[in-house]
C-alpha cells in the first residue's frame, strides 16, 4: 500500500477533518468532537486529529484537555509549529511560564511561514508586552496573507497599542471590508473615537438583532454599543448594552474566585513585616518603579506624567514578576490563583527574583536610567518586591470605589480581570482588594507611596512634584504635557491616554445610580468605605 492509500492520509479522513474545523467554525463543539472521536477511533496517531481535539477544548475553555491535544501533536511531530505556538499561548495564560518560553522557542524554529502560526507567536509576544515583536510578526503574516480577517484585527489592536490609530482605523476598514459583520472589528471600531453621530451605533444595533447568539460577539458588539452611546450622553441604553455585554462575556469565562480568595490569605500570612526583616538582601538595582492598584484607576495616568520625565522609560504592563515568581517556584498547577504558589514564593531567594525580574524584563525596560511597570496586579506581591528589589519604587493609586467598580465594568478585557462582569464578585474582589492594601500599609506603609486618582486628575502639578520627588528625580515641565508623549501603551486606556489631564470620569457611577444599586449594595455590606458622594 503507498503512502496515499494509509489511514493517515484516506480520502475519508481528509473530509471528517474538514467537516470537524466546519463545526467549530460555527461553534459545534459536539459535532467536532465527534469527528475527532472518529478519526483518532481509526488513527490514534493522527497529529492533526489531535490538534484539532486541541483547538476544540481552546474553544471550550477546557485548558487541560487543550494542552494534551496539542501536547500529543508535538510528540507525534516534534516540529509542528503551529501546535508548539497554541501551546506557548495557553501556557501563558495558565501561568506557566516556564513551559510557554519553551513552546514559544520551539514555535520560533519550527515555524514554516504560515501565517496561522505567526499570528499565534505574535499573540504570545503581546501577552509579554513586547508589542513591537508582535508587530513585526504580524506584518510577516500579513504580507503573505493581506486580506487575511484576524490578522487584520489583531494588528489593529497592535497599533492601538502602539499609539498608531490612523493606521488601526486603516486596518479595521480593511478587516470590515472582508467581513462587514466581524463583532471584534466593529468593538476597536468603537473605541478609536469619540462617537459624534448615529451611524454606528444603528450598524451595531442591527448586528445584534441578526446575532445567533454566541457570547464572544454579543460582548464585543454590546461592548461598543454602549461605549458610543456613553459618548452620545445616552445613559440607560448605554448601562442595558454594557450589563448586555458583561453578562455575555462572563459566560465565557472561568472564575475561581474560591482560589482567589485563597491566594490572598496565603500572601497575607505568610508576608509579614517579620518574614521581610529576616530576608537576606536583595538585588540593590534602582531601576524599577511599580505602578499598582485596581486597573481604570489613575495608574495609566500617572505612568504617562513620569514616563514623560527624561529619565524614566515606560515599560507598559510587564507580567514579569508574576513570570519570575513562576519561574523560580517551576509553577504547574492548574489554578492561575494559588495558595501553594503564595507559600512557594514566600521561599524564593529574592535576590534572585529581583535578578531574574530584570533580566527577563531587559528588553522592554529600554536604555534610560529608570522604567515604570505599571501592571495593576503587582499590588500583590508588594512585599516580595520590596523584597527582591529594595531600592525599587513602587506607587499605589486609590480611585473612589464605586467610580473604580464601575469603570471596569464597562470595559471589556482580554483575558485579566474575570470578575469585573458581575455586580458581586466585582464587589467581593473590591474588598478582598482594599483588605490587603490596608494590610501593605499597616506593615510597610512607609516603603510606597499612595495617591488618590481624583486628586491627580483634578491638580495634576502638585501630584507631579510629589511623585519626582518620591522617586528622586529632578523636576521637569514635560510631565505636564505627558498626553504629547508618543510610545505603546498596552493598557485598556489606549485612547484615553493621548488626552490632557480631565475630571470627566470623576462621578460618573452616579449616572447609573439605579442600575448600580447592587454594586453599592455589596460594598457596603462588605464594610468598604465609600467616598464622600457616593
Amino acid at each position: 500500500m503507498n503512502r496515499a492509500q494509509t489511514p493517515a492520509t484516506a480520502p475519508w479522513m481528509q473530509d471528517t477533518l474538514r467537516q470537524g474545523y466546519t463545526a467549530l467554525g460555527r461553534g459545534d463543539h459536539r459535532g467536532a468532537a465527534e469527528c475527532c472521536r472518529k478519526l483518532l477511533s481509526a488513527r490514534p496517531d493522527l497529529a492533526e486529529a489531535h490538534f484539532l481535539v486541541g483547538l476544540v477544548a481552546q474553544d471550550g475553555n477546557d485548558l487541560r484537555t487543550a494542552v494534551q491535544g496539542f501536547g500529543s501533536v508535538t510528540k507525534l511531530d516534534p516540529s509542528h509549529g503551529a501546535a508548539w505556538a497554541q501551546l506557548a499561548r495557553l501556557f501563558m495564560r495558565m501561568g506557566h511560564v516556564n513551559r510557554a518560553d519553551d513552546a514559544l522557542a520551539k514555535a520560533v524554529q519550527h515555524q514554516d511561514g504560515n501565517p496561522v502560526v505567526q499570528d499565534a507567536i505574535a499573540t504570545v509576544y503581546s501577552q509579554l508586552g513586547d508589542q513591537q515583536e508582535s508587530a513585526a510578526w504580524l506584518e510577516r503574516a500579513l504580507r503573505q496573507q493581506p486580506d487575511n480577517l484576524p490578522l487584520l484585527v489583531n494588528r489593529a489592536n497592535n497599533q492601538m497599542f502602539l499609539g498608531d490609530f490612523d493606521a488601526a482605523e486603516d486596518c479595521l476598514r480593511r478587516a470590515l471590508a472582508v467581513n462587514p459583520r466581524n463583532a471584534n472589528a466593529h468593538w476597536l471600531l468603537s473605541n478609536l473615537r469619540k462617537a459624534d453621530d448615529r451611524e454606528h451605533v444603528e450598524q451595531l444595533r442591527g448586528l445584534l438583532a441578526d446575532n445567533p447568539g454566541n457570547p464572544r460577539d454579543l460582548a464585543y458588539l454590546n461592548y461598543g454599543l454602549g461605549k458610543e452611546l456613553e459618548d452620545l450622553g445616552e445613559w440607560p441604553a448605554a448601562f442595558e448594552a454594557f450589563a448586555a455585554g458583561a453578562a455575555a462575556r462572563r459566560r465565557t469565562l472561568d472564575y475561581d474566585e474560591a482560589a482567589e480568595v485563597a491566594m490572598f490569605d496565603a500572601l497575607q500570612e505568610v508576608l509579614t513585616r517579620q518574614w521581610l526583616d529576616a530576608r537576606p538582601a536583595g538585588c540593590p538595582d534602582p531601576s524599577p518603579i511599580f505602578i499598582v492598584g485596581q486597573p481604570r484607576t489613575g495608574t495609566t495616568l500617572v505612568e504617562r506624567i513620569i514616563t514623560s520625565h527624561s529619565q524614566v522609560h515606560s515599560a507598559g504592563e510587564l507580567r514579569q514578576f508574576d513570570g519570575a515568581i513562576r519561574r523560580l517556584v517551576n509553577y504547574r498547577g492548574n489554578a492561575r490563583h494559588s495558595a501553594a504558589l503564595a507559600h512557594a514564593a514566600s521561599d524564593i531567594d529574592m535576590r534572585r527574583l529581583g535578578e531574574a525580574y530584570l533580566s527577563t524584563s531587559r528588553k522592554l525596560r529600554g536604555e534610560l536610567p529608570r522604567f515604570v511597570d505599571k501592571l495593576p496586579t503587582n499590588y500583590r506581591y508588594l512585599p516580595l518586591i520590596l523584597a527582591a528589589l529594595p531600592r525599587a519604587k513602587i506607587i499605589h493609586l486609590r480611585r473612589d470605589p464605586m467610580d473604580a467598580c464601575f469603570a471596569s465594568f464597562k470595559q471589556l478585557f482580554a483575558d485579566a480581570y474575570p470578575h469585573s462582569y458581575d455586580q458581586a464578585e466585582m464587589a467581593r474582589h473590591h474588598a478582598r482588594y482594599y483588605r490587603m492594601m490596608a494590610c501593605w500599609r499597616d506593615r510597610f506603609g512607609e516603603r510606597f507611596l499612595e495617591l488618590r486618582y481624583e486628586d491627580v486628575a483634578a491638580n495634576p502639578e502638585p501630584h507631579a512634584r510629589t511623585l519626582l520627588e518620591f522617586l528622586e528625580l529632578p523636576w521637569e515641565d514635560a510631565c505636564l504635557d505627558f498626553h504629547r508623549q508618543q510610545g505603546a501603551v498596552t493598557t485598556a486606556s489606549v485612547v484615553q491616554v493621548r488626552e490632557a489631564a480631565h475630571t470627566r470620569s470623576v462621578g460618573r457611577w452616579h449616572r447609573y445610580e439605579t442600575q448600580l444599586a447592587p454594586l453599592r449594595q455589596a460594598l457596603t455590606a462588605l464594610d468598604i468605605p465609600l467616598e464622600t458622594g457616593s
